[in-house]
Formats: C-alpha cells, sequence, structure tokens
C-alpha cells in the first residue's frame, strides 16, 4: 500500500517512472488548470498549480477497501504539512478509473463519490472539531477527516456540459477550510473573485453555474450540495452522507 503525497516538481522529474494512467491524468490536469488561454474557472487552482502549491495521490479503483484505506493514509499525510505548502494548496486525487467505469453516468458516479466519502470515514481517527455541525443541512457544516474540515470536490468522465466538473478519471479535490479564510463574502477579495470565477464559469460550461454555488455560511447553503453537481440543474433533496457506519459500503455496479 503505496502512500505519496506528492508535489509538481516530483512528478515532473520522475514523470517516465509513473505508470501510463498516472501519466495520463496528470498530463491532462495540467493542460485544463493552465491551459494557455487562462480560461480555467477555479483561478484559485490555476495559481496552486503554476506555484506548486498543490499537492497530489494517485489512488486505485474507488470501489476496493485498499484503495479508502490508501486515500486515508494520504490525507493523515497530507494534513501534516499542508499549511507549509501555500494559500491555494489542495489535495488533489487521481483515481483509476477502469474501462467498465467510463460506461458510468453522472449519477453512478454520484453513488461513487459519496461512497469513498462515508467508507473515508471508517478510518478517521479523531473525534469530529467541536465548532463544525455534524448536521448536513446545518449551513457550517463541512466534511471533516483527521480533525481537518475540507471542501470537497468532484470531477469525472460522465460530466459533458458542465465542463468545469469533467475529468477524463475520477478526480476528488480536498481544499482545507482554512484556505478560505480571504476568500469569502467578508472580504472586497472575496467578493471580487466570486465574481470572476461565476462570470468564467457561465464562459467555460455549456450551462449556467449551478444555483446551489453559495458562500460557505450562508444562510441557506448546505456546502455537501456543492461537493458533487449535476450535470443539469437538479438539486438533491436528501444529504448521503452516513458518518461511521459499522462496516464499509460501496454502491453496487450499474449494468450498462
Amino acid at each position: 500500500m503505496e502512500v505519496a503525497v506528492l508535489d509538481k516538481k516530483w512528478i515532473e522529474e520522475h514523470f517516465e517512472t509513473l505508470p501510463l494512467w498516472q501519466q495520463t491524468a496528470y498530463t491532462d490536469f495540467a493542460a485544463i488548470v493552465a491551459d494557455e488561454a487562462n480560461s480555467f474557472p477555479c483561478i484559485p487552482a490555476r495559481k496552486g498549480f503554476l506555484s506548486n502549491h498543490l499537492r497530489y495521490s494517485f489512488i486505485g479503483d474507488p470501489r476496493e477497501e485498499q484503495s479508502i484505506r490508501t486515500l486515508a493514509l494520504c490525507l493523515k499525510e497530507y494534513n501534516k504539512h499542508c499549511q507549509t505548502f501555500g494559500n491555494y494548496t489542495t489535495h488533489t486525487i487521481f483515481f483509476k478509473t477502469p474501462d467498465d467505469m467510463h460506461k458510468f453516468e453522472v449519477a453512478d458516479y454520484n453513488n461513487l463519490f459519496w461512497s469513498v466519502l462515508n467508507n473515508l470515514t471508517k478510518f478517521d481517527d479523531i473525534d469530529w472539531p467541536m465548532e463544525i455541525p455534524t448536521d448536513p443541512s446545518h449551513n457550517e457544516w463541512e466534511f471533516c477527516f483527521n480533525g481537518e474540515p475540507y471542501f470537497v470536490s468532484c470531477a469525472t468522465p460522465a460530466h459533458k456540459l458542465r465542463k468545469s466538473r469533467h475529468f477524463s478519471t475520477l478526480l476528488m479535490a480536498f481544499q482545507p477550510r482554512w484556505i478560505f479564510e480571504e476568500i469569502n463574502d467578508s472580504t472586497a477579495f472575496g467578493r471580487k473573485l466570486k465574481k470572476l470565477i461565476r462570470q468564467r464559469i457561465n464562459e467555460y460550461d455549456d450551462i449556467p453555474a449551478h444555483p446551489d454555488l453559495k458562500w460557505y455560511g450562508q444562510k441557506g447553503s448546505n456546502e455537501w450540495k456543492q461537493y458533487f453537481l449535476s450535470d443539469d440543474n437538479d438539486s438533491p433533496s436528501k444529504c448521503p452522507f452516513l458518518r461511521m457506519q459499522n462496516s464499509l459500503i460501496f454502491p453496487q455496479n450499474k449494468e450498462h
């Protein structure tokens, strides 16, 4: 079980030693986030990539228990040093995505995404932070692991219209809550950045920005709804997050 939290410099120096799927995932990510036209909507992600603030882990098939164990260990390793990586740090997770998963629909990936978060909590050794509500319907709820609150976002091969949530493999990005201290509704910088990102999303995607995208803590805002966005404007009514169940639960593979 290899636990590796890598930076841009290491990956590029050891690129030829990586398995082909990892080479492809990283190359695709770099091409999207740091495109020459500077069109990718998430400006902090671009800055994080170019400044080497981002960290990366390559994880196996997300439907396998060993993959979740490895993810847990990687997140714990990232958490030890993340405050030294820079203000735009994010832990980007590339999952190995076999051919059968490329037949998945957006709803299948949604189920898989939440199974990863649910199963991840089985390997959490630290109590939920006192300051973060445990009820996902609370506007200050955030997913927590190893005592660290994270905003988690997901991109999949099945997303088509919402290009900002499309990627060649299943990708999950864990952003520590503290990186948003200067990027929120209470700062002029945060409000300006949000306006610019929203404008970019509308230009980048083939569909308007999802109505669930709101500020953390804002009345009526639910963070969990923003983690996995549909490829339309549908909004789920019930949160799939089930913390600390007794056993690992993986979704049934849908036949296509």
